[in-house]
Order: C-alpha cells, then structure tokens, then sequence
C-alpha cells in the first residue's frame, strides 16, 4: 500500500500574504516540497516570486498531463489537488475556495497522510 503524504496547507486572499508565508514555511520545509494553487495567474506571480512548485509533468505524470488537454479549468484544479495527496472529496472542497480567488499554498513531506489546515495567524 503507498503511503499518502503529509499535507499541510491554507488559502490565502493576496500574493503578498501567500509570499509571506512561504518565506516562513521554506525555514521548516523544503523549497521543493511547497506547491501553489490558484485558479488565475496568481499562480507564476506568486511561484515567480516565492521561488515554489506548481503542480507539473513530474507530479502528474505523462499521462494525467496529457487528459489535461481535454479537461476544463475546474477539472485540472481539482486533478492537481488529487496529486498533491488530497482526496477526491477533499479537492472538490478546496477547488471551489479556489472558485472565490484564494491562493492555496500546500507543503507535503512523507508520512502517514495527515491533513492540517494551517491555522491563519
């Protein structure tokens, strides 16, 4: 049986507060392992800045990359959450917070398959 990983992740409503945290989590986490999710182009602006991942070939594989062409927006969002580790109930959840315009930032690290939602500070 795979191991799911451990994910710990927050929606946030500006790049700034998103870049904010990501500073602090890359203290804790490895760069690598810190992903960021929009729904818009948030996405490169914040991964640009932030120096972090985004949900790509190497997560999805060959083939989930190439089921993306014939996917709409909402389908590949919640595809990439899936990769990530989170179930499917779970990234029906988050896509639609992704529908109002938040940026959810996600670290995972090997383990047994907790999910925390940050807490904001």
């Amino acid at each position: 049986m795979t191991k799911m990983p451990d994910l710990i992740y927050e929606a946030y409503m500006s790049d700034e507060e998103a870049i904010e945290v990501i500073e602090r989590l890359k203290t804790k986490v490895d760069q690598d392992d810190i992903y960021v999710i929009t729904h818009d182009d948030h996405t490169d602006r914040v991964t640009d800045r932030a120096k972090t991942n985004t949900v790509g070939v190497n997560e999805r594989g060959v083939g989930d990359s190439i089921k993306n062409i014939f996917r709409n927006k909402e389908d590949k969002l919640r595809a990439q959450l899936m990769v990530l580790g989170f179930s499917e109930e779970e990234s029906n959840i988050l896509e639609e917070q992704l529908d109002q315009g938040v940026i959810i930032v996600v670290s995972k690290k090997p383990g047994n398959g907790t999910r925390t939602r940050r807490k904001q500070e």
